[in-house]
């Protein structure tokens, strides 16, 4: 008898009416919430202005729901294009199915985009959102929960993840691959924060330190899964992409640190020259002021004087009067 396990929702979808509203569009919108605030925290605490990691994201998010979705119905075709398969399930995004690896190569292209209207590097923009995508992630994994979907072997841990019987799959409890990716991308977020303040990285380079160590732990957790994937060599598809990935961004970490070491100075040219016109008004003002106070001075000792020769006019007046009368008198 198994005393201890996780249970999985029994349902997905919760119906108001006639909107259904699906756990994991929840899971991947709230996601993307998270990842453009602590997105903008970063960048604003990196000397951008705020507002700017949302405008960017509004060319970046959808380049990568798409991207994530040609991935996976790329190299999972079999699901939807097989005999038996209906072609259109290519397209309910709602039932599951984002491959990170589109999701980042696509949604960077809108960044990219997104970054050259704004003027604004792109890996300086990167190294800002790139613990906020880590925890995104680890969100977004709970979205597989909600349709019981890429669990790994079966196991007997207090912690295994019970799953319903269904037509794709077999009741059982199984090793929950997707806590244990959302628990990693928590972990990832972390390090990236950590390493960011105490080495300073820039050029893109805490970017490459969240994808190297993404792709370290998802290694491990693709090789626990026992989803249906095309194998080479006898490896997942999925690891294969990941230990790739994962050597080029550490040769990109290291290059970019002796090309380009340090961080950048300025992330964004518009707030640099906003704060500089600041600047320059405020100087502007106070040296209006200074003119004002001493142009004030200047009549305050003008006018004194007019007075002073005033009253030493008016007193040699009435003495050449008084001499006039007493010659009279």
């Amino acid at each position: 008898m198994d005393l201890a396990y996780i249970p999985s929702p029994s349902t997905g979808v919760i119906n108001l009416g006639p909107i259904p509203l699906r756990g994991y569009a929840f899971c991947i919108i709230i996601g993307v919430f998270v990842a453009v605030w602590y997105g903008n925290k970063r960048w604003i605490a990196r000397g951008g202005t705020a507002g700017t990691v949302a405008d960017i994201a509004v060319w970046a998010v959808p380049f990568g729901l798409v991207g994530g979705r040609l991935y996976h119905v790329i190299t999972d075709y079999q699901l939807y294009f097989s005999e038996g398969e209906n072609w259109v399930d290519a397209f309910k995004i709602w039932e599951g199915g984002l491959g990170i690896w589109g999701a980042i190569a696509l949604g960077a292209v809108g960044a990219w985009i997104g970054c050259r209207r704004r003027g604004i590097p792109l890996p300086a923009y990167a190294d800002a959102i790139a613990p906020g995508i880590a925890l995104a992630q680890a969100i977004g994994r709970w979205g597989n929960w909600f349709n019981q979907e890429l669990y790994g072997k079966p196991t007997d841990l207090p912690w295994a993840l019970k799953i319903t019987e269904s037509a794709n799959r077999e009741a059982g409890l199984y090793h929950p691959t997707f806590l244990y990716e959302s628990l990693w991308c928590v972990g990832v977020a972390a390090l990236v924060v950590w390493a960011d303040r105490r080495f300073k990285l820039g050029h893109g380079r805490a970017f490459a330190l969240y994808v190297a160590a993404y792709c370290a732990g998802r290694v491990w957790t693709e090789y626990l899964r026992v989803d249906e994937a095309h194998h080479i060599l006898g490896l997942r598809l999925n690891v294969w992409t990941a230990i790739i990935v994962f050597l080029l961004a550490v040769t990109y970490m290291v290059i970019s640190a002796r090309i380009r070491p340090g961080r950048e100075e300025i992330v964004e040219p518009r707030a640099e020259k906003t704060e500089k016109a600041g600047k320059a008004a405020s100087g502007a003002d106070a040296d209006f002021d200074a003119d004002f106070d001493s142009d004030a001075s200047e009549d305050a000792v003008s006018g004194a004087a007019p007075d002073d020769e005033d009253a030493d006019t008016d007193a040699d007046h009435d003495a050449d009067n008084g001499a006039g009368s007493a010659a009279k008198g």
